[in-house]
C-alpha cells in the first residue's frame, strides 16, 4: 500500500520561503507606465487618434458625408439669406452642426466639417509620422558616432549640430515649398508637398535626438560591459549594435514621442501660413487641420475655428502626456 510523503514543515519550523519571480526590465517599465493615469489616458488617445486616421474614409460613411461634398443649400450664407433651417448648437450660433452634419458645415461651400477633421488627421499624423523616423534614423546614426569614436568626428558632427540649430528652419521650409515646381522626383501634387514636408521637417529636426543620443553614448562607452566586449576583442561596429544600441532604445523612445507633436505643430503651422499641403477639389482630399485653421481665419467663424484647433490640442497633450510618462518609466532614477 502506498503511503503519501508529508511535505509540510515540522511543528516549529518556518516554511520554506516563496521563490520571487523575476521581471524584465520592459514589464517594470510596463508596471510603472499603468499606474501614471495621465499617461495611460494619453496613450489611448494616440491609439483612437491613429486608428481614425487609419480607418477615416469607413468613419465618414457611418458619421458624415465625404470631404469634397459640397451643401451649399445648408451652409451658413444659404441660411442667412434663404432662412433655412439652421443647427444651433451652444455658442455656435448658425453653425450647421445637426444629426447628418456632427461639427456643423463649412461656410459658404458647406462641406461637411468632421468629415474634413477626420481625414485631416491621415495627413497630419502621416507627415509627423514620418518626419520623426526620418530625425530619428539620422540623429541616432549621428549620436552614436560622434559619442562613441570621438576625436574628429565629434567635431566635425558637433559642428553640424550646432549649424542645424541655427539654420532658420520656417522661413527656409516656407521659401522652399513657395517655389516647388508641380512635378519632381516622379511625384506630383500632394504627394510631392508631402514628402517634401517629411523631407524638411525630419532632415533638419535631428540635431536634438543628435545631442541626447551623443551624451547617453559618452557616458556608455566607459561602462563595464563595454570594456569587457573590447577585452574579448570585439570591434567597434559590434560594440555599438550589440552593446550599446539596446541601452539606447529607451531615450530615443521617449524623445520619438516627444518630437511628434512638434512636428504636427509645425506641420499645421506651415500650413496655415498657406505653404503645406493644399486643399483638392475632387479626389482624395488634401485637408489638414492648419489648412482648417487658414480658412477659418479668413471666414471669422467660430466652429470653424474651434474643431481643427481642438484637434490639435488634443492630439499635441496626448502625446506629451504619453512620452512624459514613459520618459518616466524607463528612467531608472525616477520614483513613484
Amino acid at each position: 500500500m502506498a503511503t503519501r510523503t508529508d511535505t509540510s514543515a515540522p511543528e516549529g519550523t518556518k516554511a520554506p520561503a516563496k521563490a520571487i519571480e523575476g521581471r524584465s526590465l520592459g514589464r517594470i517599465a510596463w508596471t510603472r507606465l499603468k499606474r501614471d493615469k495621465a499617461a495611460m489616458a494619453g496613450g489611448i488617445v494616440v491609439i483612437l487618434l491613429i486608428i481614425m486616421a487609419v480607418f477615416a474614409p469607413l468613419i465618414v460613411s457611418w458619421f458624415g458625408h465625404p470631404p469634397n461634398e459640397f451643401h451649399q443649400d445648408a451652409d451658413l450664407l444659404a441660411a442667412e439669406l434663404g432662412g433655412l433651417p439652421r443647427g444651433d448648437f451652444l455658442f455656435f450660433e448658425n453653425s450647421g452642426i445637426s444629426g447628418d452634419f456632427l461639427f456643423g458645415l463649412e461656410p459658404q461651400n458647406g462641406r461637411d466639417l468632421f468629415s474634413e477633421i477626420v481625414y485631416g488627421a491621415r495627413v497630419s499624423l502621416l507627415i509627423a509620422f514620418l518626419a520623426t523616423l526620418v530625425s530619428v534614423l539620422i540623429g541616432s546614426a549621428m549620436g552614436v558616432i560622434a559619442g562613441f569614436f570621438g576625436g574628429m568626428a565629434d567635431t566635425v558632427i558637433s559642428f553640424l549640430m550646432n549649424v542645424f540649430l541655427a539654420f532658420p528652419l520656417l522661413l527656409f521650409a516656407i521659401a522652399l515649398v513657395g517655389v516647388l515646381p508641380d512635378t519632381a522626383f516622379g511625384l506630383t501634387g500632394n504627394s510631392l508637398r508631402i514628402a517634401l514636408l517629411i523631407f524638411i521637417i525630419g532632415f533638419f529636426n535631428w540635431p536634438y535626438i543628435a545631442r541626447i543620443v551623443r551624451g547617453q553614448t559618452l557616458s556608455l562607452r566607459e561602462r563595464e560591459f563595454v570594456d569587457a566586449a573590447r577585452s574579448l576583442g570585439a570591434r567597434g561596429p559590434y560594440i555599438i549594435v550589440k552593446e550599446m544600441l539596446p541601452n539606447l532604445v529607451a531615450p530615443i523612445l521617449v524623445y520619438a514621442t516627444l518630437l511628434i507633436p512638434t512636428n504636427i505643430l509645425f506641420e499645421a503651422a506651415l500650413s496655415f501660413l498657406g505653404v503645406g499641403v493644399q486643399r483638392q477639389v475632387v479626389g482624395e482630399p488634401g485637408v489638414t487641420w492648419g489648412g482648417l485653421l487658414s480658412d477659418a481665419a479668413r471666414n471669422s467663424v467660430v466652429h470653424f475655428m474651434f474643431f481643427p484647433g481642438m484637434a490639435i490640442f488634443i492630439t499635441v497633450l496626448a502625446f506629451n502626456l504619453f512620452g512624459d510618462g514613459l520618459r518616466d518609466a524607463l528612467d531608472p532614477k525616477s520614483k513613484r
